[in-house]
């Protein structure tokens, strides 16, 4: 059994050791164990190249940064000025062995290394956690080196311009907004963290679509763009369809693929709207097995796939647009879910699953939303969010009759037909078993 700090204070005591001494001591593994780890990573790249600084120096730099902390209380402040000093002339002298002797252009290795050193000063403050997080994000940014790379290459000047603008006017919003919820219903700030994080997760799906592009087939265009938007992701593949008709079972699977993403994406989002995760675990079985009726459809028509360069265009989810236009459906859909529920009952609640046909993913943030503040049952909530799916996915047929060729809606409309039925059939069946289950 591993004993608590105090209890080894205690046996300290007993042994005759002073206590302090222990503490320091605890500082000073800590913040070794983690120049280690950032150190290893570093290290790593001596089978490519020459490293200026691996495990040893990450190691010891890190244990400067908690050692001249410590020694302050007993030397005063210069000593860390000192060692501030010492770390970033090692890091200028690595800079400029890469950057002029060896003709290379790079900063990453200085900058990791002045980094370790900080988190050593975080560590001698008794910062544990902070320290700890902080030096995994930095391994993970030194470690996925190459993904990260490939990520920016797929980004164009437009997203780059609009993930700016969002994220500025997002996190802008974000500090001053009331902490208190107006009316007792909207937390604004909750509301700005919800979209912020919706258009992330949307952010990568697009550039995982953009990075595939054609080769990657109508089917993963489909499932990648149901993550950004299953409504717009049929309208594209059905307008495909109409110019290609032999592609007609390739859209018909990127279809019921949109229809598992949208599935997925609506379970994360429930989980971010409502952290307790009661919601989404309420939502799990009806969506599950309408999942598995898309993916049985998927897995039938697998073999008459056609893997031809087609590729649909979604615009970028970081545009202030998009973002925006979820934010008010979703801000609208709370607000109403809230009223109807407190003047109507849970019928009226329900009624907002209409939204769905407009974005079931807004109805399912607002819903879960009302759940996690207590306005909303978390049963209700379920129900409505499950309910907001079926409604969109009712819907999809229409947007191929609509853009598609009679083709495709004609083989893919019993597919949809089965899917809401299973969905419908289960959420009945689910919500009285939880409900007599509750009583």
């Amino acid at each position: 059994m591993i004993s608590t700090r105090g209890e080894t204070i205690i046996q300290a005591i007993q042994w005759g050791i002073d206590p302090l001494h222990i503490i320091l001591l605890e500082k000073i593994i800590l913040s070794l164990m983690i120049g280690i780890l950032v150190g290893l990573e570093r290290e790593h790249w001596r089978l490519d190249k020459k490293i200026f600084a691996g495990v040893r120096t990450f190691a010891i730099t890190c244990m400067t940064g908690t050692i001249a902390t410590i020694l302050t209380d007993y030397t005063g402040t210069w000593i860390l000025v000192v060692a501030t000093l010492l770390v970033a002339f090692a890091a200028a002298a690595i800079i400029y062995a890469v950057n002029v002797l060896k003709g290379k252009s790079g900063l990453t290795t200085a900058i990791a290394l002045f980094c370790t050193y900080l988190i050593g000063i975080l560590v001698a403050f008794e910062l544990y956690l902070v320290a700890i997080v902080s030096a995994l994000i930095l391994t993970f940014l030194l470690i996925e080196k190459r993904p990260l790379h490939l990520f920016a290459e797929h980004l164009s000047e437009s997203d780059i311009s609009s993930a700016l603008k969002f994220l500025a006017v997002a996190f802008v919003l974000y500090p001053i907004m009331p902490e208190e919820p107006v009316y007792g219903i909207l937390r604004l700030k909750s509301a700005i963290l919800i979209v912020v994080l919706v258009s992330l997760i949307t952010f990568i799906s697009y550039l995982s679509l953009k990075k595939m592009g054609p080769h990657g087939g109508i089917p993963y265009s489909g499932l990648f763009g149901g993550f950004i938007s299953s409504e717009a992701t049929i309208a594209a593949l059905s307008g495909i369809s109409k110019k290609r008709p032999i592609l007609k079972d390739s859209i018909h699977i990127g279809a019921m693929l949109s229809v598992v993403s949208m599935i997925i994406s609506n379970t994360i989002i429930a989980l971010i709207a409502d952290p307790s995760t009661k919601t989404a675990m309420m939502m799990a079985p009806p969506f599950i097995i309408m999942g598995l009726i898309a993916l049985t459809v998927v897995a039938l028509k697998w073999k008459k796939t056609l893997n031809l360069e087609e590729s649909i265009e979604i615009g970028s989810p970081f545009a202030l647009g998009p973002a925006f236009k979820f934010g008010a459906v979703f801000t609208i859909l709370l607000v109403i879910a809230n009223f109807a529920n407190e003047y109507a009952g849970a019928g009226g609640a329900y009624a907002t699953a209409l939204g769905g046909i407009v974005s079931s993913s807004a109805v399912t943030a607002s819903v879960a939303a009302l759940a996690f503040s207590g306005n909303l049952s978390v049963e209700t909530a379920a129900e409505t969010a499950i309910l907001a799916g079926i409604v969109s996915t009712i819907s999809k047929p229409f947007y191929i009759k609509i853009s598609g060729s009679p083709e495709l809606f004609k083989i893919s409309l019993y597919s949809f037909i089965a899917i809401v039925v299973a969905g419908a059939l289960s959420l009945i069946i689910w919500s009285f078993y939880i409900r007599t289950h509750i009583a």
